[in-house]
C-alpha cells in the first residue's frame, strides 16, 4: 500500500496518463461494439427459424430469442455440434423448446427436406433468420455444381425461404431476416460468370454473395408487399467467430501476431447478434421492408444493392437454378 501511495504522488501525470489511455481504450472498445437491440418484445407463442445457428452469432441470437420465449429451431450442418447448441441455448435461456433440424445449404435436396420436415411439422413460422455463411473458401462446389460461396450464402437461403414462404404468409406478421455484410460494397453480380469459374477470387466471389444477399431481400419486400411478411438485410460487423476458419491460415505468421492486439476491439458474438436481433423483434420495423441495418439502425446499402433491374435479374437466374416452381 505505502509503495502503491508513493508511486502515485511522485508520478501522478503518468498515472494520469495511463488512466486516460485506459479509459480511452475501453470506450474505443464500446463504440466498436456498435449499437444493441434495446426492444423487450416478447415473443411467446411465436417461432423461429435460424440456419446456421450451432455457433457464432447465430447461437447468440437463437439464445436471446429463447430468453423471450420464442420456439427455437436450429438448423444446422453439424448434427453433433447442433445438438451441443441446443442444449446450451436452453440452459442459457431457460427456455427448453429448442430443437435440431438437419440442414446443408450446399445440397438443394437438404434445403427441400428441411422446409418439407418444418412445414410437415411446425404450425407456424414467426421469423425466418438466414443466418449461416461461409467466408473467402477455396473454389469448391456445391453438391449441385455452383461455386461453394455463391450456393451457400444465396441460393441454400433463397430455395428455403421460397419453400418456407406460405407458412410465412400464413403466420403474419412476419419477418425474414438475411444476414449479409459490408462486403456487399465491393461485390458486383457477374451474370455472365454467376459461378466464377472464368476467375475466382475468394473474396470477389464472398462479396459477389452478400450483394445477392442484399438485392434478393429488396426483391422478396417488393414480392411480398401486402402479405404481411416483412424483410431485411443487414450487416452484423467484423466478429470473433468460426467465420475466418478459411482465410486466416492464409495469412502470413508475422501478420497475425501484428493484428492480435487490435483483436481486443472486435465485436464479441454478443455483440456482433445484435443488429439480427434487432431486425427480428424490433417493433419500430413492423412497417418496412426490404431495407438494409448496421448497428441496429437502418443504413444506405451500395449503389449496387439499391439496383432493381439487377434485383429482378438474380431472382430470375437464382429461381432458374435452384429450379423453383410457381407452387414452391
Amino acid at each position: 500500500m505505502t509503495i502503491t501511495r508513493t508511486f502515485i504522488l511522485q508520478y501522478p501525470k503518468t498515472i494520469t496518463a495511463v488512466t486516460l489511455t485506459g479509459v480511452g481504450l475501453f470506450g474505443l472498445k464500446k463504440w466498436m461494439a456498435g449499437g444493441v437491440c434495446r426492444s423487450t418484445a416478447g415473443l411467446d407463442g411465436k417461432t423461429i427459424l435460424i440456419t446456421g445457428a450451432n455457433t457464432g452469432i447465430g447461437k447468440e441470437t437463437a439464445v436471446d430469442l429463447a430468453r423471450r420465449g420464442a420456439r427455437i429451431i436450429l438448423a444446422c450442418r453439424d448434427m453433433d455440434r447442433a445438438d451441443s447448441a441446443a442444449e446450451e441455448v436452453r440452459k442459457r435461456s431457460g427456455n427448453d423448446n429448442v430443437v435440431v433440424k438437419k440442414l446443408d445449404l450446399s445440397s438443394l435436396k437438404s434445403v427441400r427436406q428441411l422446409a418439407e420436415d418444418v412445414l410437415a411439422n411446425e404450425q407456424r413460422l414467426d421469423v425466418l433468420i438466414n443466418n449461416a455463411g461461409i467466408m473467402a473458401c477455396p473454389q469448391w462446389k456445391t453438391e449441385d455444381g455452383f461455386e461453394m460461396q455463391f450456393g451457400v450464402n444465396h441460393l441454400g437461403h433463397f430455395l428455403l425461404t421460397n419453400c418456407l414462404l406460405d407458412l410465412l404468409k400464413k403466420s403474419t406478421p412476419s419477418r425474414i431476416v438475411n444476414v449479409s455484410s459490408l462486403a456487399h460494397e465491393k461485390g458486383q453480380i457477374y451474370f455472365d460468370d454467376i459461378n466464377q469459374e472464368k476467375s475466382y477470387r475468394p473474396w470477389k466471389s464472398y462479396a459477389q454473395s452478400k450483394l445477392a444477399n442484399v438485392l434478393f431481400t429488396k426483391e422478396l419486400a417488393h414480392r411480398l408487399r401486402g402479405t404481411g411478411v416483412t424483410t431485411y438485410s443487414l450487416h452484423p460487423g467484423v466478429i470473433r467467430t468460426e467465420l475466418g476458419r478459411y482465410f486466416m491460415p492464409t495469412i502470413p505468421l508475422w501478420k497475425r501476431i501484428v493484428y492480435k492486439p487490435f483483436s481486443f476491439f472486435i465485436k464479441s458474438p454478443t455483440e456482433g447478434a445484435q443488429t439480427t436481433i434487432y431486425c427480428a423483434v424490433e417493433e419500430s420495423l413492423q412497417n418496412e421492408s426490404g431495407f438494409y441495418y448496421s448497428d441496429c439502425a437502418r443504413k444506405t446499402a451500395a449503389p449496387q444493392g439499391l439496383d432493381d433491374e439487377a434485383a429482378k435479374r438474380l431472382w430470375d437466374l437464382s429461381a432458374a437454378m435452384v429450379g423453383l416452381t410457381q407452387s414452391q
